[in-house]
């Protein structure tokens, strides 16, 4: 196209000019809205890269027809880089292409920013450059610059090919030049619409991206508690099956789903942590959720509903509250044979999968062992449960650890609790004192332990659980089998992998190196300073037999530091009476023979687990003693040391 112009630029008028358009011109833009208006709505399609007029040929093209029609002129839209957008007539076949050389007006207009009329085409000095020059075939043209908050975004032109569409422009040229502007700032309202409008897309859709993966459910309500948006957690905890109808198609549509609706909540008493409890009703169904709401006012929104599953956020709570301390085998202090073997042994059972019976007397740190075998497993991440099996009556045991359905009994809660087992999900769960489990519930547990699943008291379907078991007992299970007080075939199936603690007499100078452990940390907590430590302390501590095991040394320790001075010269008169007794046989002038022996062979066997020790260890206390092994069994049943 080979456009000149023989005026000066005119100055554009404003969208809203500051006077009443003429009648004709307010004519004319009213019959392009009614048209366009009138016009099918053009099929979407995806919006071409590059500038907001390309995004705008889909509207652009019947846009032009319209005002083609009414002014009975061509008409041509082009962005700033003089891309066709839009055209009729003879520029219909070129919409879509970049102008060619013959584009000099519009280069003009979208680098002043300004409208240019050209009343002789092919003549004008500024049409030297264009291979059309006075050789053109248009009559008139005008032309104005698309403005989108001062920047040029695109011009839209008309031209005329005749003298008599020349004669019906300048018999009105003001109104159509007041139209044509009014027709830019149209196009630059609707490019202005589209880039919003795809912001607002482009938030949202990273909005509903995030949303959609939380674990949170999410639900958007109108006023009438009518779903409008909700998020896949929601869709999960609810039992929606996304991209399915559900109900009887009388809901909304969200994310293609149908929704049966309303929603309702009503609060309960079941809070959890900061989370309230609601019961919330969709669909003829109940859902025990807690969460919390949020009242809105945007668009038809009114209040947005964050919530989770109740049982999964009771079970995530107990996790928070249930002991996360990491305890290795660095805990278990030491360096006798006795606990290097029972490291040993905790170690090549830490990875395996079956049941684990920790057997030893009361007070030699079984709980401890137990946390060893989960801190040094591919478990240790997860949490570690502990019930102890004597301390929970036996009405409440069972649901204490399989839990219960809803309206299970009278004085439950409606909406059920689960128990220990669900609650060790992925992690451990340590049985404590497993000899006093009630015979009347241990079928139940060793089906627990063989399916690994458990039912709730109430409840129709089992609960496949994943955890790893470890049982505890300071009792002679096979004795209480063979009194038929404890099922041989829970007690195979608990003692898979059998760990025995030694008990503190049998792993020699350990006691000294938890006693000096023991002390400090007491003394320390108590901020508290020791001078020094006779040696009298450590006889008398070597010499006692500690029936009570680690627990009693441990509490010994913390007694001495509540009661001693700061700063302290511990001695063994501050040990209390029944530990000092041993000692004193050897200080308080008792020199009968036969006493001091026995207590001599008690001592030297005490590392070896006393007279129950094996033959090779009561030969290593036999050459201590400097005696032959004969001489020292003879000397056990004179003593009635077995």
């Amino acid at each position: 196209m080979s456009l000149s112009s023989d005026s000066q630029p005119r100055p554009l008028p404003s969208c809203r000019p500051p006077h009443r358009p003429p009648p004709l011109s307010a004519q004319l833009s009213a019959v392009v809205a009614e048209s366009l208006a009138a016009a099918p709505p053009p099929v979407p399609s995806p919006a071409p890269p590059g500038t907001l007029l390309r995004g705008l040929q889909d509207e652009a093209g019947p846009f032009a027809e319209v005002i083609s029609r009414v002014l009975q002129v061509d008409v041509e839209i082009v962005d700033e880089d003089l891309f066709r957008v839009a055209g009729t007539g003879r520029f219909a076949d070129k919409v879509g292409r970049f102008m060619d050389a013959a584009s000099s007006v519009y280069r003009k207009v979208v680098a002043l920013g300004q409208p240019l009329i050209v009343r002789e085409p092919g003549h004008a000095e500024m049409c030297r450059e264009c291979p059309c020059w006075g050789n053109c075939e248009e009559t008139f043209e005008m032309s104005t610059p698309i403005l989108l908050e001062g920047a040029v975004i695109g011009v839209i032109g008309f031209v005329c090919f005749t003298e008599a569409q020349k004669e019906h422009i300048l018999a009105s040229f003001d109104v159509f030049f007041d139209f044509l502007a009014q027709m830019a700032d149209l196009l630059a309202a609707k490019a202005l619409e589209k880039r919003e409008l795809a912001r607002s897309r482009a938030v949202g859709e990273l909005l509903e991206c995030v949303v959609n993966r939380v674990d949170e459910g999410v639900l958007l309500l109108d006023a009438d508690n009518a779903v409008i948006r909700c998020n896949k957690a929601a869709c999960a905890i609810l039992e929606i099956d996304e991209g399915h109808s559900l109900g009887d198609g009388s809901g909304l549509a969200v994310d293609g789903d149908v929704l049966p609706g309303p929603v309702a909540l009503r609060r309960d008493a079941q809070d959890v942590l900061h989370y309230h409890g609601y019961e919330l009703a969709l669909g003829g169904r109940t859902f025990h959720v807690v969460g919390e709401e949020h009242r809105l006012n945007y668009g038809d929104c009114a209040r947005v509903f964050v919530f989770h599953d109740a049982q999964v956020m009771h079970r995530n709570a107990y996790r928070l509250v249930a002991s996360s301390e990491s305890v290795g085998l660095d805990v278990l202090i030491g360096d006798s044979g006795a606990l290097a073997a029972l490291k040993e042994r905790v170690r090549r059972f830490a990875n395996a999968s079956a049941t684990t019976l920790v057997a030893g007397e009361s007070g030699t740190g079984k709980e401890l062992v137990a946390r060893a075998l989960h801190a040094e497993s591919d478990r240790a991440g997860e949490v570690f449960v502990a019930v102890n099996c004597s301390a929970i009556p036996e009405t409440l045991l069972e649901s204490e650890l399989f839990g219960y359905a809803g309206g299970a009994f009278t004085g439950a809660d409606p909406r059920g609790r689960m128990g220990k087992f669900e609650q060790a999900q992925g992690g451990t769960l340590f049985l404590d004192e497993i000899g006093d489990f009630p015979l009347h519930l241990q079928p139940k547990l060793l089906r627990a332990l063989e399916q690994r699943e458990v039912t709730r008291i109430g409840a129709g379907a089992a609960t496949p659980v994943d955890i790893r078991v470890i049982a505890a007992t300071n009792r002679d299970l096979e004795r209480m089998v063979q009194e038929g007080m404890f099922r041989e075939d829970l007690f195979y199936r608990l003692n898979v992998l059998p760990i025995l603690v030694p008990p503190l007499r049998a792993r020699g100078r350990d006691v000294f190196l938890l006693a000096r452990h023991f002390l400090e940390r007491s003394f320390d907590r108590l901020n508290k300073s020791i001078l020094t430590v006779r040696d009298g302390f450590w006889r008398a501590i070597e010499a006692y037999h500690w029936p009570g095991n680690v627990r009693e040394l441990q509490n010994v320790m913390e007694y001495i530091a509540n009661v001693a001075d700061s700063p302290c010269v511990i001695s063994s008169a501050l040990l209390p009476r029944k530990v000092i007794a041993r000692e004193g046989m050897l200080t308080s002038g008792t020199l009968h023979l036969a006493t001091i022996e026995k207590f001599v062979i008690s001592r030297a066997l005490s590392p070896y687990g006393g007279a129950g020790a094996s033959r090779a260890d009561k030969e290593r206390a036999a050459a201590t003693l400097g005696i032959g092994i004969a001489t020292l069994y003879r000397k056990i049943k004179q003593y009635g040391l077995t």
